[in-house]
């Protein structure tokens, strides 16, 4: 675009913030946004800001230049960048004393950016403090925050050499800023500024740039203690002071300190303790948060050395640690008591991988006070009749709590606890004391002894006859509780029909039904040859549950049949098929009506299709037919209600084509249905193979390259499959290949690139001879080497594992193998020598730019294969791929010469994925 009017900017600027129309802000919006992309941005930013004739314009021109330094800095040439240096200061030094602080930051950001980005300039840090101590001590407090802040941003692909460069130069120069932040607290007689020196001084203890040592004599610090000892500080810099102590306790638990350092701060922090107690006695509800934090990082920086102590008969001067976070997992807040939960699960883990019993016995008492306190916490409302809603805060509480309760009850053990809150239902409680403790009982209760028979047996007789009138959520948790006690169930009996008749009779209750469905499917899931001499009144219930205007609740329905689908897996063959189709044909029989008719889907009614494609894949998913059931000769007992299903399942995708939900939906039960059946369904397969290319041409959904893997997986080993299997292929490749090599296609279709990779996975692994001569690898190997780059972790997954298993089909197979496997590595190795190097350097590109640095285990899987195939056959892929790479050390982050000869030299030696991975991380590291 052509440099646009400085008038014409003032006027978007003012139609974005104080025009009324929304069409106009808009076209405003997309304007401004196509000026800050353009190389004129810089210009126009630095006439608004030295003008300053509004704060829009202020705050824009601010916002723009922060941008323009984090994004585009290589629009400059370099010998303009000291002039960009010298603007940004002045307009900082200039920043009047009401300039907002968003502004203020935008502008520090900038120059913090350019600093970091800017190698000439060399200890940015005390010429900072020269230039603005006397100047401007608010801007120089706000530049000092974000610069270190911003060494590990994102945005900024600094490169391990650089971002260790300037924690260097931190290091040298932190005694200069805390002797200038010691002068600023001793006179400010402002909040804002002591805030800002607080803030300060944690982001420089965040990036380790202050020496632990010189901690009793840091001035800051010693006024953080202070304000955290004062429960009347005002809430934003107890805030702080809070924060910049935690950092300190996270950076000493990183270090081998001095010990008498370590106990100076336990005791200036666990005299914090009064403080807390006043602020929970002035009800200040922030402040105790703060001091729950505080006492939870006091007591996860010393966890290690407590347990260690203490395993060794010793006890550890912090354990009084443990305490203090218990006195905060007992505030009357739910909030509060969270705060410490990453405590407890780090300790159950240290306490479980040592599994000592004198090291549980010693934090037996712990546990059993958090558990009792967190029953406490569980409670509902007295006042309330509904069910907590899922999703909601205090619902989301109550499940952190069940799996906090799953991995702490080892240490005080099971039969324990629910013993505990038995004898809490003894007593003449409320009925959210009685909700509690059973929620309590819920959390523990897969974990009793199966045999138990002195309170078990208690519970579930006064579960199955509670009073209907009994509160909705006491039921509610009766019936999870009863769900969860299955494998108790399993081993009694005698108890299965009373509770499944419980359960059943729940169904009816609209707020109980998801908890009963949940309930019934663990139960026969759990007793499943018991539960099939019930399938009559499983199939009755799933009829009646429906026999309402609205069908059963959410996900209830398909839970039901889940349900039952296990109980049927216990029948006869012959009963089984009989079953099944029965089953299925009352979802079909409502698909089918659904595409008579022309109605509106409307989510969640009986219009909706996916309510019954789901019920109809949970049949599939769940009947679990031993192997002994099905003999060599006879069908598979559940291909007659599959083989009924596919016509219908057919035309609802080509009546829904276009609509994705639906399509996943009839594809998953679809893949569910094959899956069930195995290689059973061979007798489908002309029809699938026939008709999935279609819906696939109609709309490119990806979950139908899903079901055709999946076919392949089983169907592949059967006589004369091969065949309309790679016909299968050849059809779909070409459309999603066409649609991945769109403008940004791999970006836009990431689930494509996983399911087609997983299909080629399949044909791979099954049919190898005939997918690598069929001419369709190469293809495939081209868009693996371009999808290699793509930042989603499931798709780059898929890929990685294809390429591994075409490198172990080129490099494990031995020379005197069978004929067929020789044919395989001959196919593999011809594959390898025409694309090799272009997918070394594609994924080496990769690895240093493109993926995080948690996706390159599977990357230096396949690296390492490739460097062994290239090395048996005389070639070294990885020179002309490190060649490749970016390497203008003066603009961009990038390695020396000689790190660049040191990973090559590492790389061609490695011979495990974990070596190579590494290399691959630090060599990444230089780049980012």
């Amino acid at each position: 675009m052509e440099a646009p009017s400085m008038d014409t900017v003032y006027q978007a600027i003012s139609a974005l913030y104080d025009n009324p129309n929304a069409n106009e802000k808009e076209k405003a919006s997309l304007w401004l946004g196509d000026v800050q992309k353009s190389i004129h941005s810089w210009k126009i930013s630095d006439q608004l800001l030295q003008e300053k004739k509004d704060e829009q314009s202020y705050y824009f021109a601010a916002q723009t230049m922060r941008s323009k330094v984090q994004h585009n800095l290589s629009e400059l040439p370099s010998e303009s960048l000291v002039s960009l240096r010298d603007s940004l200061i002045a307009h900082l030094e200039n920043a009047a004393a009401g300039t907002s602080n968003a502004i203020l930051t935008q502008l520090s950001l900038a120059l913090a950016d350019l600093a970091l980005q800017m190698q000439t300039w060399q200890n940015c840090v005390s010429d900072l403090i020269k230039l603005f101590s006397t100047k401007n001590e608010f801007a120089l407090l706000e530049i000092l925050t974000v610069l270190p802040q911003e060494i590990d941003s994102p945005n900024l692909k600094l490169g391990e050499n650089r971002r260790e460069e300037i924690k260097n130069e931190l290091r040298a120069n932190s005694n200069l800023v805390c002797l200038f932040l010691k002068e600023s607290i001793a006179n400010s007689q402002n909040s804002q500024i002591s805030l800002k020196i607080v803030k300060c001084m944690t982001s420089w203890i965040q990036v380790r740039a202050v020496n632990i040592d010189e901690v009793p004599q840091n001035a800051v610090i010693g006024f953080c203690l202070q304000v955290l000892r004062d429960h009347n500080s005002i809430n934003l810099l107890h805030d702080a002071a809070s924060d910049c102590i935690c950092a300190l306790l996270h950076c000493l638990e990183e270090n081998n300190n001095n010990e008498d350092i370590e106990r100076l701060l336990f005791d200036s922090i666990a005299s914090l303790e009064d403080s807390y107690h006043m602020a929970v006695a002035h009800e200040e509800e922030e402040k105790a948060v703060n001091y729950a934090k505080v006492f939870t990082e006091l007591a996860e920086t010393f966890l290690e050395k407590i347990v260690f102590c203490t395993a060794s008969g010793r006890v550890h001067f912090a354990m009084r640690s443990l305490e203090l976070a218990l006195v905060c997992v007992g505030h009357h807040d739910y909030e509060v008591a969270e705060i410490t939960f990453n405590l407890w699960y780090r300790l159950s883990e240290e306490v479980y991988q040592r599994d000592q019993e004198p090291l549980t016995d010693a934090f037996r008492p712990h546990i059993e006070r958090l558990i009792e306190a967190l029953a406490r916490h569980c409670q509902l409302e007295p006042d309330n009749t509904k069910l907590p809603d899922e999703g909601d805060e205090f619902y989301e509480f109550r499940m952190k709590v069940m799996e906090l309760i799953k991995d702490v009850v080892f240490m005080v053990g099971s039969s324990a606890v629910f013993r505990q809150m038995f004898a809490a239902l003894q007593a003449d409680c409320s009925w959210e004391h009685t909700e509690a403790a059973l929620f309590i009982m819920q959390a523990v209760a897969k974990n009793i002894v199966p045999d138990e028979e002195e309170y078990v047996p208690k519970v579930v007789e006064a579960i199955l006859s509670m009073p209907v009138e009994s509160h909705v959520a006491v039921r509610r948790t009766c019936i999870l509780l009863l769900g969860e006690l299955c494998e108790w169930v399993e081993r009694h009996p005698a108890c299965l029909q009373p509770c499944l008749h419980a359960l059943l009779h729940a169904l009816h209750h609209p707020s109980l039904a998801p908890a009963a469905a949940q309930a019934l499917q663990s139960i026969c899931k759990a007793c499943r040859t018991q539960a099939s001499a019930h399938v009559d009144t499983l199939v009755a219930a799933a009829r009646t549950a429906d026999t309402a205007s609205q069908p059963l609740a959410g996900a209830a329905g398909a839970t039901l049949l889940r349900a039952l689908a296990a109980a049927l897996g216990a029948l006869p063959a012959p009963q089984l098929a009989a079953a099944m189709r029965d089953a299925a044909e009352a979802q079909l029989r409502e698909l089918r009506a659904l595409l008579a008719a022309d109605g509106e889907i409307k989510k969640g009614t009986r219009s909706d299709p996916v309510l019954w494609l789901d019920r109809l894949a949970a049949l599939f998913r769940d009947v679990d037919v031993p192997p002994a059931a099905v003999s060599s000769q006879d069908a598979h007992p559940c291909l007659p209600a599959l083989t009924d299903s596919w016509p219908v399942l057919y035309d609802v995708m080509k009546k829904w084509v276009s609509h994705t939900r639906v399509v996943e939906r009839a594809c998953r039960c679809l893949r569910f249905g094959v899956r069930c059946v195995g290689a059973g369904c061979v007798t489908l397969l002309p029809a699938l193979c026939g008709a999935l290319p279609a819906l696939y041409d109609a709309h490119p959904h990806g979950c139908v390259l899903y079901v055709c893997g999946v076919l392949c997986d089983v169907t592949a080993r059967r006589p004369h499959a091969a065949q309309p299997l790679l016909q299968l292929l050849h059809a779909l490749l070409p459309p999603a290949l066409a649609l991945l090599q769109a403008h940004n296609g791999l970006q836009d279709n990431p689930d494509t690139v996983d399911d087609l990779f997983r299909l080629c996975i399949r044909y791979l692994q099954h049919i190898p001879v005939a997918f690598l001569s069929s001419g369709a690898a190469p293809s495939v190997l081209q868009c693996a080497a371009l999808a290699s780059r793509l930042d989603h972790r499931e798709a780059n997954s898929s890929v990685m594992k294809f390429l591994g298993d075409l490198l172990r089909c080129a490099n494990d197979i031995p020379a005197d193998a069978t004929p067929e496997k020789q044919q395989i590595k001959s196919l593999a190795d011809s594959a390898l020598s025409q694309y090799g190097e272009q997918l070394t350097c594609a994924l080496v590109e990769a690895a240093a730019l493109h993926l995080h640095a948690y996706m390159l285990g599977e990357v230096g899987e396949v690296v390492v294969e490739l460097v062994r195939w290239a090395r048996a056959h005389g070639a070294d892929w990885l020179r002309p791929a490190l060649a490749r790479l970016p390497r203008d050390t003066e603009r961009t982050a990038a390695p020396t010469d000689n790190q660049c000869w040191q990973f090559h030299q590492y790389a061609l030696r490695a011979e495990k994925c974990k070596e190579m991975t590494r290399l691959l991380r630090d060599f990444a590291r230089l780049y980012r």
